[in-house]
């Protein structure tokens, strides 16, 4: 007899097994499928296991710097490559039985192996021995996610010319390495790798790091990196790649061909949304992405889609906040997802934005007024030796209404949830400007930023405001 579900998930990350968890939850007989390991990209091959392998460069970077704080390190700092990659697995192998026990105690039904939607409330399993199950449910969530973009005609080798799935497991380091792409991961690895040793160029098409980002912040990151040795090209493009005796030859725009031991291609991702079976229920992709309303729902009946698949926000939070919305909507009842969506780059110094940027309020023809205070100011940044950055607010040139908040230094994605919150719940950014923040902390720069919009910071001198009026482009 075939099993039958309240509703089932089509993928086990950081959305699909929250939205399980959330059904069954909510009192829902729920069911899983996974085809790979537990926790999908981000738990094995994004989030943890590259801010595991940050996490022990971040310490060799500060220990570097110990001796600014008036400590010193008697003989040679070094790093056990082969121990650090042991310590991530275990973190990544903790993290997945941990989502495994969530679907016991929540009696969550999971399948191994890979769907295939089969016509309306139906799902085929196949295992890696070609064994089969199926089943059916009143609602299905699509949460299968998307893997690195590779681009056409360059060598597919992935000892030589690899993407961030295989980077993260490399036995050894290479001794030289090419980043084609400046965006997040391409930024987060070339901190890393240059930190353990190795010779890093990063090339990016676009006109700064960090091109989706407000500006101040990826030209900023790239003053930083550069002066610890990275080799930054912005604007330029890698025409060609070609294996020449086990290295890689790189012919980039406007510069003499380079070789290197290894390529890391980070130039985006793409929906895994082939081979599911969607045309058996009827629907469509547009470029892949499996188009969703506010709700999470998808143009068929009773299916959801959630997280990368649906191509609104390549975030594994936002994955997670959707599956929220999805289940709740499946379950009967009524949610729309509007809420600010955090982006945050574990390089260091740290990188983190909620909110309009000010390309974006130029696109929309809206006036603004920023602020901006310099972390360096702060007592607990010269306390602790973390005096680098800045945080930037953005604000309605007319009235109050807060657009977007912008910061680099240390440890702020942690701080960046206080901006979050406020913009969450609509606050403006004098209401931010009010906020009593704890002292010393770091975050005071962000009350100080929102403060310095109105002219009335108290630890800046008086200046000048900018006044950004948005025109039309061209």
């Amino acid at each position: 007899m075939t099993e039958h579900y309240q509703v089932a998930v089509i993928g086990s990350g950081p959305g699909g097994y929250v939205a399980a968890l959330k059904a069954a939850q909510m009192g829902a007989l729920t069911a899983i499928v996974e085809n790979h390991h537990l926790g999908g990209t981000c738990l094995n091959y994004g989030c943890i296991p590259s801010k595991a392998l940050l996490a022990s460069a971040e310490l060799m970077h500060r220990i570097q710097d110990s001796r600014s704080l008036g400590v010193t390190i008697n003989g040679t700092v070094t790093f056990d490559w082969p121990g650090i990659q042991k310590r991530k697995d275990k973190v990544v192998r903790k993290l997945r039985g941990g989502i495994k026990s969530l679907f016991g105690a929540r009696n969550v039904k999971l399948y191994t192996g890979k769907a295939v939607l089969n016509d309306r409330g139906k799902v085929i399993v196949t295992d890696e021995k070609n064994g089969r199950n199926s089943f059916t449910a009143d609602k299905i969530i699509i949460a299968t996610g998307s893997v690195p973009a590779r681009i056409p005609g360059w060598p597919t080798d992935p000892q030589t010319v690899c993407t961030s799935d295989e980077a993260l497991y490399w036995k050894e380091l290479p001794q030289n390495l090419l980043i084609v792409g400046g965006g997040v991961i391409g930024c987060e690895f070339a901190c890393m790798m240059h930190q353990y040793g190795v010779d890093v160029t990063l090339v990016e098409l676009m006109d700064s790091l960090l091109p989706e980002m407000e500006p101040s912040l990826g030209k900023a990151l790239a003053t930083v990196l550069s002066k610890r040795g990275i080799k930054i090209h912005t604007g330029i493009n890698v025409k060609n790649l070609e294996l020449k005796n086990g290295r890689v030859e790189a012919v980039i725009s406007g510069k003499q061909p380079i070789q290197v031991d290894k390529v890391l291609v980070a130039t985006g991702r793409r929906p895994n949304t082939s081979e599911i079976g969607l045309e058996s229920i009827g629907l469509e992709t547009d470029k892949g992405f499996i188009r969703v309303n506010n709700r999470m729902e998808t143009a068929a009946k009773d299916y959801y889609c959630i997280g990368d698949a649906n191509g609104r926000c390549l975030l594994a939070h936002a994955a997670s906040a959707q599956a929220d919305v999805a289940v709740e909507n499946a379950l009967g009842h009524s949610r729309e997802l509007s809420l600010p969506v955090p982006n945050a780059v574990y390089t260091f110094p740290e990188i983190a934005s909620v909110g309009m940027t000010t390309q974006q309020a130029r696109q929309q023809n809206i006036p603004v007024r920023m602020g901006e205070f310099p972390i360096g100011y702060l007592g607990k940044a010269m306390a602790v030796g973390e005096e680098f950055g800045f945080v930037r607010v953005i604000r309605h040139y007319e009235n109050d209404t807060l657009l977007g908040v912008h910061m680099i230094g240390h440890n702020v994605t942690e701080i960046i949830e206080s901006a979050t919150a406020m913009l969450s719940l609509k606050a403006g950014a004098g209401d931010l400007a009010e906020m009593i923040f704890a002292h010393p902390t770091l975050s005071e720069a962000v009350k100080e930023a929102a403060a310095d919009s109105f002219e009335s910071a108290i630890h800046l001198p008086p200046r000048k405001i900018t006044q950004v009026i948005a025109e039309s482009e061209e």
